[in-house]
């Protein structure tokens, strides 16, 4: 487009944003909307603007429409133009160096990194980027990135960089369609521009291509227009776009000239007619949708020979770049290239830490795994295993595995097979396999003592210690870790998982000395740059605090290791992280927030193994203390869960909730072989917590109780009759669910009250109308009508404390100002808030704030 319309805003706000970066104060602007929108232009636009300033560095990389993204493909798109340190990490692929160097790329002079599409980048690229995003803010450089926002699915990982986007140090630019008013100027005329904006829905692309191909009839599609202005070029030319439209990224210099030798001459006619451009040194089409317009109109047999030729030419290239060679592979169904490159290809992606690439290239793999030799089979099964375990699929690692198990078994070596056992133990405990995962690595430490292979022992040995701490077995875990830790020296590869798993199962037994540890295994892990360990401490971190009760610590371990996580594709870490932060929610009574987080766990990872510990129980208890049907098929399967499973972590929580919903229902004989069976299990130490609730839920189902040693404050005075103690108590943790039952317990009409109060706010249905039962037997006539008749008349479903709350709102009050107001602490506001932004579906107060001044 030669005019760049409606289109100012977007190039001042970058313009500002590269103010702010030449002042020190780096910035990160997102460019987003659907494909055709102008994101490129904009971007063009701005970089033509910083044409013949020297004082800026300008850095340019796009991310390419590939079957499996290219790893860390715009860095390798800009490497030309960096220094030799960048060059040199990017092609050594260690992920540390390479973060190091692109740091110091943007440190100086003023720089501007622009990444273009990175809605195709792969896992590593966004790593890179969210690497950059935490520090830009300190350093003089502007960094651009465009996506279509459109094509961001929940699962992409491209979601761990949006989230990182906040003011000052990060913007977004929503670029919108034009106005009718603009594509009547580009087209001449406002009849014709009228019409062309109602077929195009103002979509810049589609304007300038139905406008460019001056058809007088106005094609229907974009494909036609584009194939219209295609089929007027040179036979040569539409030859060389066959070519270039099989593939889903730029041609560079050398492979054009291996492919089509000439080039040079035959593209002047379609880049004349703007449907192709030369930029650094390789040869794009202007925009994708030109391109799958060429490529679906090519018949198949055309579009698999010049695959081939691709192909044919990829292969010849030094050094190899395996992605792009396994894409054309996966395209022309070359299997021999496919068994060739795609090990190296997955490999790489995996080292880069790329984990949804390297799945996907050894799911491309699978079917040709017969033309393997046995050994790589093997270790190509092990290795997708692996990735498959990263995905949360753990059923799919548990059979693969098996099969790695079986070809290693096969092959005769016994160190080889000892390992594949040990991979297939850890998998079947994450697929919730617990007994039968204690068996397989029993099984591999037998088998490896055999082999006479001490560091394939030590492996199976510490896994074997792992699963014990993991699985109520903490002080033979500690022993076996113990004795690792005495007969191998400091610096061994595994000792920072050791002293994790040491601090992680003396914690589980009670004693604060292994938060300590646990912490000093992270830091090791940290110093070492082992990733996976890191992550891996972050979820002991939060596992061993709220074990011990230190729910302040869950919320800060949880942070640091998201923050870490979200830096890498580390998804099962990530999960158990988010979990527990959706737990505190549930404990702090934001119960949207937590019931949003937990769902979209749940949706994001509905077989997840032992991991479903982290949602169903607690998802369950939620919907069960909000009166909602779907609670019982969650608490059902939580307990089937845990009996599989047969560990405290598992069983304890989902058999809590389910005799809560026996007190709820008025129902408590069904559940008391269950509660028994839980006491048994709990009378043991460090699980202080989970017997003090068990008690304390036994005893409002009228069952006898006892106190024991070392019971939480909070439950022991409840189990004492001290209700406002314990009331105090739990207002100190900061539960006002648990809190407010404490006060219903009183006995008397004004904490009886108030905790009615608590329990409509928080909409805890069931709860409330035990409440109001207790206080008609108290005599009480006028007591408060529930929140949900309200919220039934209201059209967004707000409560009535809602509705007092959004008024003051829409007064431009602030939070505390409201808490004063409504004589409510500032955690309930904020809470109320909460809950009014996702009811009304608006992302900030301020739009809350201005449709409650409409409706008043």
């Amino acid at each position: 487009m030669d005019r760049l319309l409606e289109r100012d805003s977007a190039l001042d706000e970058l313009h500002d944003a590269l103010a702010d970066a030449t002042r020190g104060q780096g910035r990160l602007v997102l460019i987003m909307g659907e494909a055709g929108i102008g994101k490129t232009s904009v971007v063009r636009a701005f970089l033509a603007s910083l044409s013949g300033n020297r004082a800026v560095r300008i850095l340019r990389g796009a991310c390419d429409d590939l079957v499996t993204p290219r790893e860390l493909g715009p860095f390798h798109d800009l490497a030309p133009g960096a220094r030799a340190e960048l060059r040199t990490a990017l092609a050594a692929g260690d992920m540390q160096d390479f973060f190091e160097a692109l740091l110091a790329e943007i440190a100086s002079p003023v720089s501007v990194l622009v990444v273009e599409d990175v809605h195709w980048a792969d896992d590593a690229t966004i790593d890179a980027l969210a690497f950059l995003a935490r520090r830009v803010e300190h350093h003089p450089a502007l960094i651009v990135v465009t996506y279509r926002d459109d094509e961001v699915p929940p699962e992409s990982p491209l979601l761990r960089l949006l989230g990182r986007v906040r003011r000052p140090a990060g913007r977004r630019i929503a670029l919108g369609p034009l106005s009718a008013r603009a594509v009547s100027a580009l087209a001449g005329q406002l009849g014709a521009g009228v019409r062309l904006h109602a077929w195009t829905g103002g979509n810049p692309f589609f304007v300038t291509e139905l406008l460019a191909a001056q058809d007088e009839g106005l094609p229907a599609s974009v494909r036609d227009a584009v194939l219209a202005r295609v089929g007027t070029l040179p036979e040569a030319s539409r030859a060389l776009l066959d070519l270039l439209a099989v593939v889903p990224t730029r041609l560079e210099t050398p492979l054009l000239d291996a492919l089509h030798p000439g080039w040079a001459g035959d593209v002047v006619p379609a880049e004349r007619r703007g449907i192709v451009e030369v930029h650094d040194g390789a040869l794009a089409f202007r925009h994708e949708l030109a391109r799958l317009a060429v490529v679906n109109g090519m018949p198949a047999v055309q579009r698999q020979a010049a695959g081939r030729s691709v192909l044919a030419a990829l292969l010849r290239q030094d050094p190899l770049d395996e992605a792009r060679v396994l894409h054309h592979a996966v395209l022309c169904q070359d299997a021999t290239a496919i068994a060739t490159h795609g090990p190296a290809a997955a490999r790489r992606a995996t080292r880069a830490g790329a984990h949804r690439q390297a799945l996907a290239h050894y799911e491309q793999l699978r079917p040709h795994e017969d033309l393997l030799d046995p050994a790589e089979r093997a270790a190509v099964a092990e290795e997708h295993a692996w990735e498959l375990y990263n995905a949360l699929r753990f059923a799919d690692a548990v059979r693969l595995s098996r099969h790695a198990v079986d070809l290693r078994r096969d092959l005769g070596e016994k160190s080889a097979l000892g390992r594949a056992m040990v991979t297939l133990a850890w998998h079947l405990y994450l697929d919730a396999e617990v007994a039968e995962a204690r068996s397989a690595v029993d099984d591999a430490v037998a088998l490896l003592e055999q082999a006479g292979d001490p560091e394939a022992l030590a492996l199976a040995r510490s896994y074997r210690g792992f699963l014990n701490v993991l699985s109520d077995r903490e002080e033979e875990g500690l022993a076996e870790l113990a004795d690792l830790a005495a007969r191998h020296p400091a610096g061994d590869p595994l000792d920072a998982a050791w002293t994790i798993y040491r601090g992680l199962g003396l914690a589980f037994l009670g004693d604060e000395a292994g938060l300590e540890l646990v912490q000093r295994g992270v830091a090791d892990a940290t110093a070492r740059g082992q990733r996976e360990f890191a992550a891996l401490g972050y979820t002991a971190l939060v596992k061993a605090a709220r074990r011990l009760g230190r729910d302040a610590d869950v919320r800060s371990f949880a942070d640091a290791g998201l923050a870490r996580t979200r830096e890498t594709d580390l998804r099962s870490h990530g999960f158990t992280l988010e979990a527990h932060l959706h737990q505190l929610c549930v404990q702090e009574g934001r119960w949207d927030d937590a019931e949003k987080g937990l769902r979209n766990l749940l949706r994001a990872a509905p077989e997840a193994g032992i991991l479903g510990r982290e949602t169903l129980p607690h998802l369950g208890r939620l919907l069960l203390r909000r009166g909602h049907p779907e609670a019982n098929e969650l608490l059902d399967r939580a307990w089937q869960l845990g009996l599989r499973t047969d560990i405290l972590p598992v069983l304890v929580p989902a058999g809590i909730a389910l005799i809560e919903r026996a007190w709820l229902d008025g129902d408590p004989a069904a559940q008391r072989q269950r509660a028994e069976l839980l006491l048994a299990r709990t009378d043991r130490p460090g699980v202080g917590r989970y017997r003090g609730e068990l008690l304390r839920y036994m005893k409002r189902c009228g069952w006898p109780v006892r106190e024991f040693a070392g019971c939480p404050p909070e439950y022991l005075l409840g189990l004492r009759g001290d209700w406002a103690g314990a009331a105090e108590e739990w207002r100190r943790v900061g539960d006002p669910y648990e809190r407010a039952l404490e006060l219903a317990d009183s006995g008397l009409r004004e904490p009886t009250l108030e905790a009615l109060a608590v329990l409509d706010d928080l909409g805890a249905v069931p709860a409330a109308r035990l409440v109001r039962a207790r206080l008609r037997d108290l005599g009480v006539t006028r007591i408060p009508r529930g929140p949900r008749a309200f919220a039934r008349e209201h059209p967004a479903g707000l409560t009535e404390r809602q509705v007092d709350v959004l008024h003051l709102l829409g007064e431009g009050l602030t939070n505390a100002e409201i808490a004063a107001r409504l004589v409510l602490s500032i955690r309930t506001v904020d809470h109320h808030v909460s809950a009014i932004l996702t009811k009304l579906g608006v992302a900030s107060r301020r739009e809350a704030a201005r449709l409650a001044r409409r409706s008043d």
